[in-house]
């Protein structure tokens, strides 16, 4: 099966944790926004009144005649299809129990640099954002480190899953966002740089950030890197 992502052209963001599901496993996808008269399509799709199930903004996943949205919906969707969930029920609601549990996590890490509202600039609300930065630091971002890190001994050795590849992407995004913070992090939590060199390691998810279908990290995304709020 071909399947269509939907997503913005110009960022990582939410879809770029079904990206790296999609590459690691090859299977074949277009990234339609990032084709010519592709965010217009988008666009076309998400104004439909004639869709009985329509999404409420991107990431959405057309397989067939299915449109799925929301990032972990997507990926319990794809994961047994693309080889990375388990077969089992319950082993399935776990991992997506856990990318809801990512999904928290990259809300805090998006309000850390827009604390005050979506719809304002960084620079109208950084007093607040310097604030919701050093909580963010200090409480939040130990808190799902350890959640995570803490799961690691039970499934050392096991096959990986989408959860995997979305845990790398929050570690590349916050080493991205926040450099001295994952530095010193990072010294008392070896599993963090284990599991992303291992899975980044994988010969499809080594290939992928070299190539042009890898947007870089951006002020514009989810993980911003402003020095004002990694001190």
């Amino acid at each position: 099966m071909r399947y269509e992502l939907f997503y913005w052209p110009s960022i990582q963001g939410r879809g770029e944790f079904v990206r790296l599901a999609l590459e690691d496993a090859g299977a074949d996808y277009v990234d339609v926004a990032r084709r010519p008269g592709g965010t217009a399509r988008m666009m076309r799709l998400m104004q439909r009144r004639t869709l009985a199930q329509p999404p409420f903004a991107p990431p959405f996943l057309a397989a067939g005649r299915q449109l799925i949205a929301q990032t972990a919906n997507i990926l319990l969707y794809l994961g047994p299809r693309l080889g990375l969930a388990p077969k089992s029920e319950a082993a399935r609601l776990w991992l997506h129990q856990l990318q809801l549990t990512i999904a928290d996590w990259v809300v805090e890490v998006h309000d850390v640099h827009h604390p005050s509202g979506g719809g304002l600039y960084y620079e109208e609300q950084k007093r607040e954002a310097k604030r919701r930065a050093e909580d963010f630091r200090i409480n939040r971002l130990p808190k799902f480190l350890d959640y995570f890190g803490a799961l690691r001994a039970p499934t050392r050795g096991a096959r990986e899953t989408y959860v995997d590849l979305s845990l790398v992407q929050m570690i590349a995004g916050l080493r991205y966002a926040f450099p001295h913070a994952m530095a010193k992090l990072e010294r008392r939590r070896a599993w963090v740089a284990a599991l992303h060199d291992r899975v980044a390691a994988r010969p499809r998810s080594a290939a992928y950030p070299a190539s042009p279908r890898r947007i870089p990290f951006n002020e514009s995304g989810i993980f911003r890197h402003y020095s004002e709020l990694d001190r």
